[in-house]
């Protein structure tokens, strides 16, 4: 049974990396008809912020991808001392004495063991802990009777690391509070966790959890680490040095897809092997395998005046292209402050302009606000055209929307007729209008924007435009 887990600490907002750890733990479930676990790792309550949790939850939420079976570190403590006692009480472990250098109870430098700690007598340790002396229970590496520690990752192959580097790691604080080694591994048991998919950094980790695992008795978990994500300058993406365009929720504040962004992520370090770029969710699940999880580290290509990489902006624009026009206007909906058939109706004029969701709100600005920017009145006369040909064209205009019927084909049969009778070109009748009624030339497609502001707005705003030439001239 494929069993595997997504195990954020909330110490921070939701990075990209996190997320993509997440989602290809998710398409590795659901590839193999496994169990996806959710597991909050909330030991560490001195950098633990509800902030953070909160981050996590709406960013996961804002993937929509679920979990069948949810965890607190934190509510687990008593699994984890238990377990390290056990192994304490097999000879694997012992009780370090030694007053802490570090708040987590380790050593620093090249400190591997401590010899009068390690080679304590049992009596003489329960001694001193009845007694109430303070101590770390550490892992005692065996280097005596094994030159090295091995397994094989299911991305970077066999790894190997000499016991004689592994020093002996805290299992239990001498607040008896575990150490992650100790509560990550004692949780992988107790939940039966069969892959750990997880960030490249932990890889050193590993060597230390094999150990934990064997002392506990149990198979340990197939391994697989994913290469790091990188910025530009080569520099490894991270919350403190690049800010919040390492945060999910930033791009989805920014009016990315949430499937736009899964596609994204997973062609960073991943590739299906057949250049296609553009995948439904359907077929990310159909063809994800860690077999098409590249070694070499990933770039994100941002700059300070560009926070989103060219290639998720491309993708988010492609998905946009092709959404079921009630899909956009739901996604649309967060974004401006009308009811969802508003949206409904302006969705299809943008649907081709926009690449964020959020650009809406300057596309379409012109018909949020009752009032449009100042422009120019030069912006109202045509090529080929005059101040005296623009009035016109705008005067007929007025007369004609008064009456026509007020759909894409009554707009476009009267208006069409409209510039036969001034003699003028379709373009050189269409210019001024759409200046008129939208505040300039690029603009959503002239009759279906008409009908989108009504009658009303775009008379009174032909009315205006007319005022501004006349002043103008």
């Amino acid at each position: 049974m494929f069993r595997v887990r997504f195990a954020p600490s909330p110490t921070g907002y939701l990075h990209i990396g996190s997320a993509r750890t997440f989602i290809f733990n998710w398409l590795y479930a659901r590839h193999n008809g496994g169990t996806m676990i959710l597991r909050i790792d909330d030991t560490d309550v001195e950098r633990n912020t509800q902030a953070s949790l909160d981050s996590i939850f709406e960013g996961l939420k804002w993937l929509d991808l679920n979990w069948d079976e949810f965890y607190r570190q934190s509510e687990r403590g008593d699994l984890h001392r238990k377990l390290a006692n056990e192994i304490l009480a097999k000879g694997h472990a012992y009780r370090d004495f030694t007053p802490a250098v570090t708040t987590e109870g380790e050593h620093s430098g090249g400190w591997l063991f401590n010899p009068g700690m390690r080679e304590l007598s049992t009596e003489e340790s329960e001694r001193r802990a009845a007694a109430g002396e303070p101590f770390v229970v550490r892992y005692r590496v065996p280097r005596e009777s094994r030159e090295s520690v091995s397994f094989t990752d299911l991305v970077y192959g066999p790894q190997t690391k000499a016991t004689a580097d592994i020093e002996d790691f805290a299992l239990l604080r001498s607040s008896g509070v575990p150490t992650y080694h100790m509560a990550s591994c004692a949780d992988d048991a107790d939940l039966r966790i069969s892959h750990i998919i997880r960030g490249q950094d932990h890889l050193t980790n590993t060597f230390k959890h094999q150990l934990i695992f064997e002392a506990l008795g149990v198979e340990a978990p197939n391994f697989a680490h994913l290469p790091l994500l990188i910025a530009p300058d080569g520099a490894k993406l991270s919350k403190r040095k690049h800010g919040p365009v390492v945060s999910v929720t930033t791009y989805r504040d920014a009016g990315f897809l949430p499937h736009a962004f899964v596609n994204f992520v997973c062609l960073l370090g991943w590739s299906p092997k057949d250049d296609r770029e553009k995948l439904t969710r359907q077929e990310l699940t159909d063809i994800f395998t860690l077999e098409g999880v590249n070694r070499s580290n990933a770039t994100i290509n941002f700059t300070d005046a560009d926070p989103f990489d060219p290639k998720a902006v491309w993708l988010n624009a492609e998905m946009i292209r092709t959404m079921p026009l009630d899909e956009l206007a739901a996604q649309l909906l967060p974004f401006v402050a009308v009811e969802l058939p508003r949206i409904r109706q302006i969705a299809p004029l943008i649907q081709e302009r926009i690449k964020l969701l959020s650009e809406i709100k300057t596309v379409a600005d012109f018909i949020f606000h009752d009032a449009l920017a100042p422009y120019d009145a030069a912006e109202l006369i045509p090529q080929k055209g005059d101040a005296a040909m623009a009035a016109s064209a705008l005067a007929s205009a007025e007369e004609i929307l008064a009456t026509a019927t007020f759909n894409h084909d009554g707009l476009d049969k009267a208006l069409r007729a409209g510039a036969e009778l001034l003699k003028v070109k379709a373009g050189q009748m269409f210019q001024p209008i759409r200046v008129a009624v939208c505040g300039r030339k690029n603009a959503p497609p002239l009759f279906e924007t008409l009908e989108v502001l009504g009658r009303e707005v775009c008379l009174s705003r032909i009315a205006a435009a007319r005022r501004l030439l006349k002043e103008s001239a």
